[in-house]
């Protein structure tokens, strides 16, 4: 459950949230027609006779994109509809061609679902909850109007137009931003896992209305505001603390709440009326008179199911208890799907060379991975993609730490030239002389003498100040310039220390 409340003049009221998630669909082509979807190309450049709804022009389903939605509602656990329509959702717009969209209303592809969100006891959600997804529909995006490209025109570019996107609503389940939060996360993770879409909400190709109303805990719902196209799981919560916060002013105030869709400002974190809310019965539902009713085949989706990879809550159960990672570390490695292929890169390439098991591995790449490597990524301003190290040299690395070549200190001086040169470990080890050394006569000598330079300490210690001997372990350390094999240094100096 969450805490979550908001403090008005008249006590605590609950924020009720739910989300339509908008995803742009992977498929190399739009939903009805075979003009292509490349993000970024020039204005007007990828547009069918379709898309620009020519006379007689006639739309042709997608089947890629049709499988994507499948196997995204496989993924949340939804019902598959074997039979869907696609319905007409009647409204001009200067970026709609057709002065309608394609959707689905009234019997969408995918039923319900549901997507689980972890405890975050920082964030205040002192539980796991599933959150309920209604339904997944398919439908066609519109263009992009652009207002600033001249002084008293405003130009459409139709690139988008057609383009296939899941409708993903949620039910009104959420109580928190930080609720809100995980919920968008957790979807973009498995989007991404699924491959269905890329999740890049910057690129407009993920993005959220956000459903907010207040209540009294324990009233029945409020009346609810839909905030549109928020692009970023902060905004999506600036957007629901503030729109809270203002529905409990107005109320409090002696106002009402209307049924309207609002716009967030990213620079100001603040929401403005932009129209009524339209209900169903203002778009003129119907079912469209072009397309044929989905029916899918048992064969078709039983090919859905097994095209999918493992999910982010499988992955992460299986490194707690097959690979021993900590709960924490399992839930970062799996977060996002980039992370968890890098991750499995590095475990398969280190058991290789080591001639040892993934999870005889298994803790010392992730502890590598999420300390060194992200702390040199998050310096260098670079992500796991343009990583300079890739998970081949990081597992040599690992194994020269392992065999005992390299000590763990000597592993970072290399780490930061491999960052700089991209040379092997191997290679910078020997060319830097860096071998750990396992010459006991020499460690002995070193032991010796930092002994006898310290003779002070050596009583203490023998008078029972048994934290000393970190001390003399560093300075021996630092005696052989960080190449003693700190195994036999230890036991060295038990020996000398009596």
């Amino acid at each position: 459950m969450s805490s979550y409340r908001i403090q008005g003049a008249t006590g605590e009221w609950e924020v009720v949230i739910g989300l339509e998630v908008h995803a742009q669909v992977v498929s190399q082509a739009k939903l009805f027609s075979g003009a292509a979807t490349a993000f970024g190309a020039e204005p007007n450049t990828q547009v069918s006779l379709v898309d620009a709804a020519m006379p007689g022009m006639l739309p042709v389903p997608n089947r890629e994109c049709i499988r994507q939605a499948v196997r995204t509602g496989l993924a949340i656990n939804a019902q598959i509809n074997k039979w869907s329509r696609f319905d007409r959702k009647n409204y001009f717009y200067a970026d709609l061609p057709q002065g309608y969209q394609i959707s689905q209303l009234y019997h969408p592809l995918v039923g319900e679902g549901e997507l689980v969100i972890e405890a975050d006891e920082k964030a205040g959600i002192a539980a796991d909850k599933a959150i309920g997804i209604e339904r997944i529909h398919v439908e066609q995006d519109a263009g992009k109007l652009m207002h600033d490209q001249h002084p008293t025109r405003s130009y459409v570019d139709l690139n988008r137009s057609g383009v296939a996107l899941m409708e993903i609503v949620s039910r009104p389940d959420m109580r928190s931003p930080a609720e809100a939060g995980a919920y968008l996360r957790k979807l973009r993770a498995i989007l991404r896992y699924v491959g269905s879409c890329d999740g890049n909400m910057e690129e407009g190709s993920m993005r959220a209305d956000v459903n907010v109303s207040v209540r009294k805990p324990g009233d029945e719902f409020g009346t609810r505001t839909e905030t549109k196209n928020v692009n970023s799981v902060r905004f999506v919560m600036q957007a629901i603390e503030y729109e809270a916060q203002r529905q409990v002013d107005v109320i409090e105030g002696g106002g009402r709440i209307v049924q309207e869709t609002r716009l967030f400002n990213p620079d100001t974190g603040t929401t403005r009326s932009m129209r009524s809310k339209e209900d169903a019965h203002d778009y003129r539902y119907f079912p469209d008179p072009d397309l044929l009713p989905l029916v899918l085949e048992d064969s078709f989706i039983e090919d859905c199911l097994h095209s999918l990879p493992e999910l982010p809550d499988a992955k992460r159960k299986r490194y707690v208890e097959g690979l021993g990672l900590s709960d924490y570390n399992a839930r970062v490695l799996t977060a996002e799907a980039e992370t968890a292929r890098w991750f499995e890169a590095l475990l398969a390439e280190g058991a290789r060379i080591q001639k040892k098991s993934e999870g005889e591995v298994a803790k010392a790449s992730a502890n590598w991975l999420l300390s060194e490597l992200y702390g040199a990524l998050n310096r260098l301003g670079k992500t796991l993609e343009d990583s300079p190290v890739n998970p081949e040299r990081g597992a040599e690395l690992l194994a020269l730490v392992a065999d005992g070549t390299i000590s763990g200190s000597i592993a970072k001086q290399v780490f930061e030239i491999m960052l700089e040169s991209g040379d092997a470990p191997a290679k910078i080890v020997e060319d830097k002389g860096l071998k750990q050394t396992t010459d006991t006569g020499a460690i002995e000598a070193a032991v010796a003498k930092i002994l006898s330079d310290n003779a002070d300490k050596v009583e203490q210690y023998k008078g029972g100040k048994d934290a000393l001997f970190g001390f003399f372990v560093g300075q021996t350390m630092k005696a052989m310039q960080g190449k003693a094999n700190p195994q036999i240094v230890n036991e060295l100096l038990k020996k000398a220390l009596g």
